[in-house]
C-alpha cells in the first residue's frame, strides 16, 4: 500500500536513507521490506529491483566501491613497495566528504555490530581481501593462492577492520589517521 501524501522513491540513495532512518526507528532486525517498501511509497518488487535483500541495501554498492579500490591500486606507481602502497590506496578509498562521514559511521556500525549483518560481512570481506590479495599477488610476482598474497589480503583486512571498530568506538577519532595508523604498523611488523 502506498502511503498518500509521500512521492515514490526511485533511486538507490532514497531507498537507502529510508531504510537507515527505519533501522534507527525499528532496529535492523525489526525492520522488514515490507516496511521499507512501504515507507518509499513504492511496492515489494519494486524494492527488489533496486536491492536484493535487506543486507544488499545496507552495503550500498559495494560491487562498485571494490572496483574503485581495483582502480586506487593500479594507479599506485609500480616502484612503492607493496604495504605502502596498500596503505595509500586503502586510506584514500576510505576517505568521505565530511557530510558523508555520520552516514558512513552509521552503515559501518551496522556491518560490525549487528549479528545478523556479520554473517554477510564475512561474505563482503572475502572479495575486498581478494582484491588486495591480487594485487599483492601481482606485485610479488606470486600466485594469489600462495602464502604471501593471502597473508598480505588477510592481514590487510585485519588492520583496516580493527581501524573502522577504533573509529566507531570513538566518535572523536579520524578514520584516515586510524587506518594509516594500523597499517603502518603491520608494514612495520611486530
Amino acid at each position: 500500500m502506498v502511503k498518500s501524501g509521500r512521492p515514490r522513491a526511485t533511486s538507490r540513495a532514497e531507498l537507502e536513507r529510508l531504510g537507515f532512518e527505519l533501522f534507527e526507528q525499528k532496529g535492523f532486525d525489526a525492520t522488514t521490506i515490507d516496511d521499507m517498501a512501504a515507507a518509499a511509497g513504492i511496492g515489494r518488487r519494486t524494492f527488489f529491483r533496486y536491492f536484493a535483500s535487506k543486507n544488499d541495501l545496507v552495503w550500498g554498492d559495494f560491487e562498485g566501491q571494490l572496483e574503485r579500490l581495483r582502480e586506487l591500486l593500479a594507479e599506485i606507481p609500480g616502484h612503492m613497495p607493496i604495504m605502502e602502497a596498500l596503505r595509500t590506496a586503502i586510506v584514500e578509498f576510505n576517505h568521505f566528504d565530511e557530510g558523508t562521514v555520520p552516514w558512513h559511521r552509521r552503515r559501518m556500525d551496522l556491518i560490525l555490530r549487528v549479528p545478523a549483518l556479520q554473517a554477510d560481512s564475512t561474505l563482503r570481506f572475502h572479495s575486498w581481501r581478494a582484491v588486495v590479495t591480487e594485487f599483492a599477488a601481482a606485485r610479488s610476482g606470486l600466485p594469489p593462492t600462495d602464502l604471501e598474497p593471502r597473508l598480505i589480503g588477510a592481514t590487510a583486512l585485519a588492520a583496516a577492520v580493527t581501524a573502522y571498530e577504533m573509529w566507531l568506538d570513538d566518535p572523536g577519532s579520524d578514520l584516515s589517521v586510524l587506518l594509516d595508523a594500523t597499517l603502518r604498523r603491520l608494514a612495520a611488523g611486530f
